[in-house]
């Protein structure tokens, strides 16, 4: 009972730390799904997962996608999910890298209507029950100021089967409908839509709960999220609303610098609940407190312990990026220790093809603890790079045994910039520190984790033969193989507006991620796997092929996303699936 204690109240470190190496691979990969011992016991507050992308079918909007609610059964019924009330559920939206903060906030809160009381049915002749409403409002200098833009926002109810929502004696209707009668726009140009949809996420929870068995080596990976349901908050705005102050209004490049945002997504609760003991509704009271946030996938379950889960959620990425106690977990992630067969990776054995570089260009050891490319500081080497304090101060070099302060900090922390050496190994003629060729730049240091997008990079069609759920990494094996792409030229490489560029929901953020601890994007600047020799003429090697082709078994949505707003999949119907 005691370490059960400790791991609801957050306040003590878990004794379960010291249970076994491996219990942190049991505490990922759910994206945010329970992901901390508090907001695990309050579901309607839980960020699942942020989406940002330009829209596909309308190119001058960014659609954000904040979703909440995990592993919603769609038969859950006599009480069936909804968006809760006394919450404030956001999304964030930061702009400008010169001074810290978000400059666009959208918050939503809902209400709820019991339309009969004298039903069990939650829906009967036309009425329901609990039917939710909202209101948005938006803030554009910062949160000073918050204007009303919808009011009495609809929410489509449960789909809960074909009677309750199609028949003379349910709703007389059908799901596809109440979906479009939902989508409003706002009175400041947003087209909006809350309401239930399948979760998009996807992957094998089962595998990576049994001891990070993803792909599972003796059985058919299966996708644990399928056929379950969450709560959609998804807004679409025009390019030009998000634009910072002073922006062009056309970019000048396809990764112009004052196109980048960062997003993030938000759940706060009042401090005081007082219940009753009459059966009636609690009172909430008291200032507002963020209980759940979310930005980058897998953040709070893959690299932060889960000591520090609770305290993480309480931050804002502006308070983030000033708790240094946590660069720690990025510097070195435990993920790391798997994927070395120094130390744990013998006990992963899924894990076999991730496997880091120790001895790059043999000389650059990015192993957990290890100097990665610190013993370059302060020489003439890196000397007008992104790594030269002169140019981004200690950001990246900040000291010895940060073996990922180069990458996987960057890429959680500031986003990545268009600067020597964050740029293909095309055209570097063997030299990692030699100017490259350009594909990502969504770089805004002045605030932690949050999603970055650079509003400018072109969408990649969805029809396209060269589409990729490997986002930026397929882009980069593009610019690194493909002949039409072998120069230094700044030129659309297809699904460089794919993770960690923004997210679409296609997105294979699990792979992805797990490719970069990695060392994949190591790899795409010139800092090549152990078994290739420095100098030699292909750096296209066995241990890189590895990497490439990983795989963890799950690779798709159970449901294909709709091509127009709000793009998410309908939710599945509580008659139609049988866990």
């Amino acid at each position: 009972m005691q370490t059960l204690t400790f791991r609801i109240d957050g306040l003590k470190e878990s004794l379960l730390l010291v249970a076994t190496l491996l219990l942190g691979i049991a505490q990922v990969f759910a994206s945010s799904h329970r992901e901390a011992p508090l907001i695990a016991n309050d579901p309607l507050a839980d960020n699942t997962d942020v989406y940002a992308f330009r829209s596909p079918d309308n190119p001058n909007t960014i659609t954000i996608i904040a979703n909440y609610i995990p592993a919603e059964l769609p038969y859950g019924g006599p009480n069936y999910y909804s968006f809760g009330e006394n919450i404030r559920y956001e999304i964030h939206v930061d702009n400008d890298a010169s001074k810290p903060g978000d400059e666009i906030i959208y918050r939503f809160t809902f209400t709820r209507t019991n339309e009969d009381p004298s039903t069990f049915f939650s829906i009967r002749l036309g009425l329901e029950n609990i039917k939710n409403h909202y209101t948005l409002e938006r803030s554009i200098d910062g949160g000073m100021n918050f204007t009303a833009i919808i009011t009495d926002g609809p929410v489509p109810p449960a789909n809960i089967g074909p009677r309750s929502i199609e028949s003379m004696v349910g709703l007389n209707t059908t799901y596809e409908a109440l979906i479009s009668a939902a989508i409003v726009t706002a009175s400041s140009g947003e087209k909006v839509y809350c309401g239930p949809a399948d979760d998009p996420f996807y992957v094998d929870l089962g595998g990576v709960f049994d001891l990070g068995n993803l792909p599972r080596q003796n059985q058919p990976s299966r996708d644990g999220i399928a056929r379950f349901n969450v709560h959609t908050i998804a807004i679409q705005v025009p390019i030009s609303t998000l634009l910072k102050s002073g922006a062009p209004a056309t970019p000048t490049t396809i990764l112009d610098p004052d196109y980048v945002i960062g997003v993030w997504a938000s759940a706060s609760r009042k401090s005081t609940k007082t219940l009753s003991a009459q059966g009636e509704a609690a009172v909430e009271d008291g200032m507002w407190v963020q209980v759940s946030r979310l930005g980058m996938p897998l953040t709070n379950e893959a690299v932060i312990p889960i000591g520090q889960k609770d305290f993480w959620n309480s931050l804002t990425p502006y308070e983030e990026i000033s708790e240094t106690t946590m660069d720690e977990y990025f510097f070195n992630p435990e993920l790391a220790l798997y994927m070395d067969d120094d130390l744990f990776g013998g006990a992963v054995p899924a894990f076999a093809a991730l496997r880091i570089q120790r001895n790059s260009l043999q000389g650059f050891d990015f192993g957990y603890g290890k100097d990665g490319l610190f013993g370059l500081k302060g020489s003439d080497a890196v000397a007008g790079t992104a790594l030269d304090d002169a140019v981004f101060g200690s950001l990246l070099l900040p000291g010895p045994g940060k073996a990922r302060s180069v990458d996987l900090w960057p890429i959680f922390h500031t986003g990545v910039p268009n600067v020597i050496p964050y740029q293909l190994a095309t055209g570097k003629g063997g030299n990692p520190l030699a100017q490259g060729k350009p594909f990502i730049h969504n770089f805004l240091p002045n605030g932690g984790d949050m999603l970055r997008l650079n509003m400018a990079t072109p969408v990649t069609d969805r029809n396209d033969p060269l589409f990729s759920s490997l986002g930026i990494v397929a882009a980069a094996v593009f610019g690194l193989t493909d002949p039409a792409y072998a120069n230094l030229n700044l030129e659309l490489i297809p699904n460089m507006d794919g993770f960690p560029n923004g997210r679409r929901l296609e997105d294979d953020v699990t792979r992805i991620e797990l490719q970069a601890v990695g060392g994949v994007a190591l790899a795409a600047i010139g800092l090549w796997y152990d078994d290739y020799t420095a100098g030699d003429s292909n750096p296209v090697t066995e241990d890189l092929l590895s990497v490439l082709s990983y795989t963890t078994g799950v690779e798709s949505n159970d449901k294909a996303f709709k091509s127009t707003f709000p793009y998410v999949a309908t939710p599945w119907s509580g008659t139609e699936v049988n866990q």
